[in-house]
């Protein structure tokens, strides 16, 4: 590993996360509403300072240590997730079995999210805990399949070489359904938008319905964090990288991640909240057929070669 990565992953990559915690509270204050439907106004900071000095808020025989542990691996989580994700061409750690490890960071969010829900010992945030549980048993197959077509495409597990192979042609033009499904269960895989369950209205917050504090901070950053992660995957996986005319890599890179946030972003407001049944019914008998027939058209393409 070379200085300036190792530089970037002691000293850039905690920054983010810290950043993106700040500016996370943050906006759920400018874009929410208050009590009675009215909208919060004012620096957007405000309420990030407000929660760094508010009473901590306890319930009773609760587990504060899974409490804690859970709203601190979400944010690492999406961080260690984040590791492999190229800036133009060049990862923290390029490893050879770079989307397994993606993977596996993001089955992180599981425990995570699980363990927030399930520590403070109370009904409406472990409610939220088992739907996110239940969220994530629907979504991983098809995301799973997703994510494996393009390595197939690549031929290697290597995100390096998955940007590789698209110098000439992106994959999502020609896996177009793998490439909704990862958009989808981006979405799915950081609770956002139609997939809000876990931290639904209904449950009044959900898994983070007894957070308060810094805990709060950390685990709404963690999870637009996650947010940000899964958009910036999708550039190296599917939209060519670093790859384009007369820009620099890095510059493409941000573009592209920058396109696809905002896409996240805008389905939050326009798409209906999905109920749990509904989606685990559509994950299962539409989504994972349709990656699976996307794959094996990917297979016979890479075998014609």
């Amino acid at each position: 590993m070379t200085d300036t990565t190792s530089l970037w992953s002691v000293l850039v990559l905690p920054g983010v996360l810290v950043l993106a915690a700040v500016c996370a509270a943050s906006a759920e204050a400018a874009l929410g509403t208050g009590s009675g439907g009215t909208r919060r106004a004012g620096w957007p900071g405000r309420e990030v300072l407000r929660l760094l000095v508010q009473q901590r808020r306890t319930t009773n025989a609760s587990d504060q240590l899974l409490l804690r542990v859970g709203v601190t691996l979400l944010p690492v989580a999406a961080v260690l997730a984040g590791v492999v994700v190229p800036l133009g061409f060049t990862a923290v750690s390029d490893l050879p079995d770079g989307i397994v490890w993606f993977n596996a960071m993001e089955a992180l969010a599981w425990a995570a999210v699980w363990l927030a829900g399930w520590g403070p010992n109370s009904a409406l945030s472990m409610i939220g805990g088992y739907r996110f549980l239940a969220q994530g048993l629907a979504y991983e197959i098809p995301h799973m399949l997703a994510i494996t077509t393009a390595a197939l495409g690549a031929e290697s597990l290597r995100v390096g070489a998955v940007v590789d192979a698209q110098a000439g042609l992106w994959f999502a033009v020609w896996m177009p359904v793998a490439f909704v499904i990862y958009l989808a269960s981006a979405l799915a895989m950081a609770f956002w938008g139609p997939f809000d369950q876990p931290v639904g209205s209904d449950a009044a917050g959900g898994a983070a319905a007894e957070l308060s504090g810094v805990e709060r901070v950390l685990f709404l950053g963690g999870r637009r964090l996650l947010l940000t992660v899964a958009a910036a995957a999708a550039v190296p996986l599917f939209l060519g990288g670093g790859h384009g005319p007369w820009l620099p890599g890095w510059a493409w890179t941000l573009l592209k991640t920058a396109a696809v946030l905002a896409v996240l972003m805008w389905a939050r407001r326009r798409l209906p909240v999905l109920r749990m049944e509904r989606y685990m019914e559509v994950a299962w008998v539409v989504l994972t057929p349709l990656a699976v027939l996307q794959a094996l058209v990917v297979a016979l393409v890479v075998l014609g070669r």
